[in-house]
Formats: structure tokens, C-alpha cells, sequence
């Protein structure tokens, strides 16, 4: 994979572990949204813990890219959908152990009136293998 970090100081800069933009070439892989749900079980993980809830959503995505023959280092852009913006500093933080800044990906991060099964974190990718 060809990956090349964006920055520019005529645009705002990231104000967390991601970066403005990446050019990549390659194969392309559209990963699916994921919600914090044990896939043995189906259950929920985490209760209304969104550090538990991103975990787990994170763990769901990375398995799917290893699947695919990628990794979260293969990530060249994230959206994340929070049930409520006060969650944000604390899945930042999460998301950031994951993600560190040197290959972050591009990222959003929105609120979103209500997510699937009620959950307070979605986050989909999308990865170049």
C-alpha cells in the first residue's frame, strides 16, 4: 500500500488522533459500520460504558480488516457516529490507543439521534490492502 499523509496549514488542523487527509492507492476495502456487540454472543458489550462500547467496536473492525488481509494500519478513513457529543473526549482517548497520530486516518465524528440497539458508539473504515 501506498499511503501518503495530507497536511496543510490552509485548513484547520486535527484536533485529535487523526489526519486531514490520506492519499492511498490499492485495493479498496469499505468496512461496514460496527457496533460494540460480542460476536459469539450477539450481545452488547459494555452496558453504557462508551469506553467498552469503542473498544469492542474497534475490536469488531479490526477483525473484519484481518479478514480482508488488513490491519488498522491499513485504516485511510474513519466515521464515527456517537449517541451523544458528551462521549466525545472519552472515545477520543479510546480511539486514540488504536489509532496513533503518526498514521491516524481521516476522520468524522457526529451525533447521532439514536444508533442500532441502542448503542452510544458506531464506527465504520475504510482501509486500502
Amino acid at each position: 500500500m501506498d499511503r501518503q499523509i495530507v497536511q496543510t496549514d490552509n485548513a484547520p488542523a486535527p484536533v485529535g488522533p487523526y489526519n486531514q487527509a490520506i492519499v492511498a492507492t490499492g485495493s479498496m476495502m469499505f468496512v461496514s459500520g460496527q457496533i460494540p456487540l460480542d460476536p459469539k454472543t450477539g450481545e452488547l458489550v459494555g452496558g453504557d460504558d462508551i469506553v467498552a462500547q469503542t473498544e469492542q467496536a474497534i475490536a469488531n473492525l479490526k477483525a473484519i480488516l484481518e479478514a480482508g488481509g488488513a490491519s488498522l494500519d491499513n485504516v485511510v478513513k474513519t466515521s464515527v457516529f456517537l449517541k451523544d457529543m458528551n462521549d466525545f473526549a472519552t472515545m477520543n482517548a479510546t480511539y486514540a490507543k488504536h489509532f496513533g497520530e503518526e498514521q491516524a486516518p481521516a476522520r468524522a465524528c457526529v451525533e447521532v439521534a439514536r444508533l442500532p440497539k441502542d448503542v452510544r458508539v458506531e464506527i465504520e473504515c475504510i482501509a486500502v490492502v
